[in-house]
């Protein structure tokens, strides 16, 4: 057994989130907490569907249990250490599938500002930072995606909870440690979804107009300047208005927003490698395939090979576990 793939149950981030969240609710059920826009959840059997809708960007994070997600028609499952991208407005149907008084169902939903997702884009722009690596996890539908928590991401959140154990470690330490998980965040494959809603919610501006007009038209031919004139305004304009919302210029935000559509496409595994370069407007496969192992770090045939034996792999690992 290696150190490099330990299941998110055996690392020992999970293990202090649950041991967080276990002392953050007291009662079964939702719990409020002492930061305003966190919940926590436990259940000790499962529960029936109920329905909602997210009033503000969130990130829900499972760290025991398993929970099924119906939005905009599809079917989630999260298991342990999975995440959730949550955009204001989205209407979802819940339901606790896993849940036992010695192993009880424990989540988080934490609301994200916008204007840290803003914040840290920019700096991360400013520093060149690196595209971010693939983390592996299953495919899923436009509406949503389940991601697996990697163990940077949980640490970061493991130190936002225990900050909030003392009123001057909630003062200072805290937004420090929300901050490293949006930052977290940004660096794994949610980052276009983070980035639109993020630009969505603050308000209706010509960035998020033109974000929106991206993604309904992606597999269609999107320069700067076609951009530009949807937005009605110069191509330095929109450029300088995207940077500042969104830390990258609309030519790269487009190029990511296509290579990560691309990837969530290979995971499914419904189209060959030509039809998701096609069905993210790439003309070239060459180009394509050159564009995507610069972003993943690895050819899409391999890519998605590597995805569906996670995915067995996860299977395997649960089937497995003694009841």
């Amino acid at each position: 057994m290696t150190s490099m793939d330990l299941s998110g149950e055996t690392r020992p981030a999970s293990r202090g989130i649950a041991g967080a969240l276990m002392a953050l609710t007291p009662d079964i059920g939702p719990n409020k907490s002492d930061w305003p826009g966190l919940t926590t959840y436990r259940f000790e059997r499962p529960q029936p569907a109920q329905r909602g809708e997210v009033h503000s960007l969130s990130l829900c994070y499972v760290v025991q249990g398993r929970k099924r997600w119906i939005i905009d028609g599809s079917e989630y499952i999260c298991e342990p250490s999975d995440y959730l991208l949550f955009a204001r407005g989205m209407r979802f149907e819940s339901e606790i599938l896993e849940a036992t008084a010695d192993r009880p169902y424990l989540s988080l939903v934490l609301q994200v500002d916008p204007a840290v997702v803003g914040s840290v884009s920019v700096d991360l722009a400013d520093r060149r930072a690196m595209p971010p690596r693939p983390t592996r996890g299953r495919a899923a539908a436009a509406a949503a995606r389940v991601s697996p928590a990697d163990q940077e991401l949980e640490g970061a959140i493991l130190r936002f909870l225990r900050a909030l154990a003392t009123a001057s470690d909630r003062k200072v330490l805290a937004p420090l440690y929300l901050r490293e998980a949006v930052y977290r965040l940004m660096r794994a494959e949610q980052v276009s979804r983070l980035l639109h809603a993020a630009v969505v919610e603050q308000e209706s501006t010509p960035v998020s107009e033109v974000i929106r007009y991206v993604r309904e038209h992606l597999s269609e031919p999107l320069t700067v300047a076609a951009l530009a004139r949807h937005a009605r305004m110069s191509s330095s304009t929109l450029t300088a208005k995207f940077t500042e919302a969104t830390g990258m210029g609309p030519y790269q935000f487009v190029k990511r927003m296509r290579l990560d559509r691309a990837g969530a496409l290979l995971m499914q595994g419904n189209l060959n490698v030509s039809e998701v370069a096609r069905r993210v407007g790439y003309v070239s496969l060459s180009h394509f395939i050159n564009e995507f192992k610069r972003h993943f770090g690895t050819t899409p045939r391999h890519y998605a090979a590597a995805q569906r034996d996670t995915v067995a792999m996860r299977v395997d690992q649960a089937t497995a576990q003694p009841s």
